[in-house]
This record gives C-alpha cells, structure tokens and sequence, in this order.
C-alpha cells in the first residue's frame, strides 16, 4: 500500500538534487519527520508503515527507509549513541550552507570536532 506525505512545510532551502546517502534504517515516521521535514528530501513511494524511498530532485530514491528489521526497537540508553555518525554529501558549499540554515531552523542539535591533525 502507498501513501503519498503531504508537504510538512514550504521550504526555502529545498535538498540539492545532487546530494546522496546510502541507506538507513530507523523508525518510519521518526525518520520521515527528519529526512523530509528538515532536510527537504522527497517522498517518492511509501509502503505502509514499513518502508519509504526519498529522493533528491526526483530519482527514485537515494535513501531506503525500512522497519523490516528494527519495528519496535529499544532506544539507545541516555549516555550512549544509537546512529553515531552518516554523511550526506552536497556539491556545493551553498547547498551545505542551505542544509544547515534547515537544521538550525529545526532546532537541531549540532555538534563540531576540531582537530589539528
């Protein structure tokens, strides 16, 4: 079954058709509410509340949404990381710049590493 997602919100800063990232697995909506929501990828096809496909400017999807394995899983204890790290690559600056006025908008937490190496 397919459900398409209304617009959450009009976005100034939509995702650049260039940027990618492989697949993740997480809860559903949890996910779309962060994928779409903040960081303006597309909903391309949905299945349900087991899986999603979210594209950049219109390719059938550059991320895989799925719960097929981890529906009802635990949170990662207070302490402690669940997803430590993924990487979405833009290519530019500006669509860098776009994707962290979105997240800042949000009210996403950010965090920075400097090192000197």
């Amino acid at each position: 079954m397919t459900r398409a997602l209304r617009p959450m919100a009009s976005n100034p800063y939509p995702v650049d058709h260039g940027a990618a990232i492989g697949h993740v697995v997480s809860d559903l909506n949890r996910a779309l509410e962060f994928y779409c929501g903040v960081i303006g990828f597309d909903l391309m096809q949905r299945y349900s509340d087991e899986a999603a496909f979210l594209s950049a400017g219109g390719y059938h999807h550059h991320i895989a949404l799925n719960t097929w394995e981890s529906k009802g899983g635990s949170q990662p204890p207070s302490g402690t990381t669940g997803l430590y790290h993924f990487a979405i690559r833009y290519p530019t600056r500006r669509a860098l710049a776009h994707a962290l006025r979105r997240l800042v908008d949000a009210g996403s937490p950010l965090t920075a590493l400097v090192t000197t190496e």
